[in-house]
């Protein structure tokens, strides 16, 4: 399944305050998941294997590392649990980087927010808005992120440019 996504990460130290407005505006829980992110590899955009008790994907991605708002271009592949797929793309392509975190996840209709806190760097928030079938479109995505990055008063100094993997690796 491909999509594109608007987002934004951007470190925080009020995921309490983020979780309370999130609950006021009537986000929905989906809970919280452990997850090893294994970053591969690749000659262009990122592939990385999601394992988690919630999500477990496969994911490859093109985006641009610049602060506040970026569109990506996402394609997933969601995937048994098991280490056969990890070992042959580790074998295959080589490992660039893990990212041990857990993420609450919350949805607000086709707007997807991750409270994360991830081994050796801290705490971030993310927002991502989606489109999985061209019917929202950049315009609206955009509109979106910003509007929840003020509603949420995520500051342009906290906003992060790169992928976790850059951050562990870094």
């Amino acid at each position: 399944m491909s999509h594109i996504n608007i987002e934004i990460k951007a470190r925080t130290t009020k995921q309490e305050k983020i979780r309370d407005i999130l609950k006021l505006n009537n986000a929905e829980f989906m809970g919280v998941d452990h997850q090893i992110d294994t970053y591969f590899k690749v000659g262009f955009g990122r592939l990385k294997l999601r394992e988690g008790n919630i999500e477990n994907c496969l994911i490859h991605y093109e985006r641009d590392d610049i602060s506040g708002p970026k569109k990506s271009s996402v394609i997933l592949y969601a995937h048994s649990s098991g280490p056969k797929l990890k070992e042959i793309l580790a074998k295959s392509l080589g490992v660039l980087a893990v990212v041990d975190k857990h993420r609450e996840i919350f949805f607000i209709n086709n707007v997807k927010f991750h409270l994360d806190d991830v081994a050796g760097l801290g705490t971030f928030i993310e927002i991502e808005a989606i489109d999985k079938n061209g019917s929202v479109g950049n315009e609206k995505l955009l509109e979106q992120c910003n509007y929840y990055l003020t509603l949420l008063d995520v500051s342009n100094e906290d906003l992060v440019e790169n992928s976790y993997s850059d951050l562990v690796k870094s």
